[in-house]
């Protein structure tokens, strides 16, 4: 039975234990700063709020400057909270293969009118913040680390303001949580005083989240997951809903509003836990990626610019035709293997009103032929043998 109930989440999330729940020494703010090694820490409702916030206070700032530039493949929550602020939305291309803007474009593109750039550290990989903050700074533009999928890499040393997400699924969660830290005292202060504005108490939201954690802590399994998440999955899969499956259908209503205590002391207690378990997934990641690289044409997507973390391991496959025949065998099977967004952001329908509709072809590519695997330490190395037999057969 319990073979058949398995699992194996897309991302691999620290679980969270029920001695969690127990009241924290510290507070997450404080445990959050020492352990990410930045200034003090904001703590938010999500990754979401945390840029709403980040945008608000450089909004106030600097009222004159509306647009706010953004990797073409990245987070639709990205494009909905740069909307929530009443900014505009510009897109810069990524470099081929990469993760990374494309430095010749964002030269193009910044201006007096700028208000930020976020580069991505797209599913725990560095980015090339350092050349982004070059071109910005010329203009006295806001550089945002968007590291919502990277709590624990070596990021924020380059950029303004360094965001993380806490959210279900993530290295480390509360449900829906976020970061947001900056160097810079004035704005620090700013991030407060918009915080305090932008985030109230409430009641039944903060209910439903610390119920919804402990959903998680008691499912968060190999054998709760197929049933709170596998079982979903499918079903959306079979109806063709793919934006569903991978769970990009994102509303417009952008939860504002304070974390309690309680869930606040879930994370800070499971944050002594997490330096050993990215080691323990940085270990994995670095033996099936040996294994994974022996397959001719399979590109798995690395670090250049610093240490990042591996909730799963990229793929850029040779053609689309290929990734999609592999996703075809594996996507509906329990073994983790998935697609991180499903478009580039001009390409959601839901999108369109606020997206511009221009052509990113690099940033197109990635999407297309990109998969993910999850590097969760559940995945056994007979599946991940699995995984590797199907991607061998179809490339070769």
């Amino acid at each position: 039975m319990f073979r058949r109930h398995y699992e194996n989440p897309p991302t691999a999330g620290l679980p969270i234990k029920w001695r969690d729940w127990r009241p924290a020494k510290q507070s997450l703010a404080v445990v959050a700063s020492q352990f990410l090694q930045l200034p003090a820490v904001e703590v938010t409702c999500s990754g979401t709020a945390a840029l709403v916030i980040a945008l608000s206070s450089l909004a106030q700032e600097h009222p004159q400057r509306k647009t706010v530039i953004v990797p073409a493949y990245t987070c639709p929550l990205v494009a909905l909270a740069i909307y929530h602020c009443g900014l505009q939305i510009q897109l810069c291309d990524l470099q081929p293969n990469s993760i990374d803007l494309d430095i010749g474009q964002l030269t193009g593109l910044v201006s007096n009118d700028v208000l930020a750039v976020i580069p991505t550290h797209l599913g725990g990989r560095v980015t090339d913040v350092q050349s982004v903050k070059q071109i910005a700074q010329r203009y006295q533009i806001a550089v945002i680390e968007d590291a919502a999928q990277a709590v624990g890499a070596q990021v924020g040393r380059y950029g303004d303001i360094v965001l993380f997400s806490l959210a279900a699924g993530k290295g480390l969660t509360m449900y829906e949580g976020g970061l947001l830290a900056t160097a810079n005292l004035p704005m620090r202060a700013q991030f407060r005083t918009t915080a305090d504005k932008l985030l109230p108490w409430r009641t039944l939201r903060e209910l439903k989240r610390i119920l919804e954690l402990i959903g998680y802590t008691a499912l968060y399994n190999p054998y709760g997951l197929h049933f709170v998440y596998g079982y979903g999955r499918r079903k959306n899969l079979n109806r063709q809903q793919l934006i569903s499956a991978v769970g990009d259908d994102f509303d417009f209503a952008i939860p504002m509003h304070q974390v309690s205590q309680w869930r606040q002391n879930v994370a800070a207690n499971a944050f002594s836990r997490l330096p050993s378990f990215l080691q323990l997934l940085h270990q994995q990641a670095q033996q099936r990626i040996q294994q994974l690289e022996r397959i001719d044409g399979v590109q798995v997507v690395q670090d250049k610019y610093g240490q990042g973390v591996w909730p799963f391991i990229m793929l850029l496959l040779p053609t689309v035709q290929q990734r999609d025949a592999i996703m075809d065998k594996l996507w509906s099977s329990p073994l983790g293997v998935t697609r991180l967004f499903i478009h580039t952001l001009p390409q959601y329908d839901y999108l369109q009103p606020i997206v511009p509709k221009i052509d990113t072809p690099n940033a197109q590519d990635f999407a297309a032929r990109m998969l993910t695997i999850t590097n969760s330490p559940w995945l056994t190395e007979t599946q991940f043998e699995q995984i590797c037999k199907v991607i061998q057969e179809i490339v070769a």
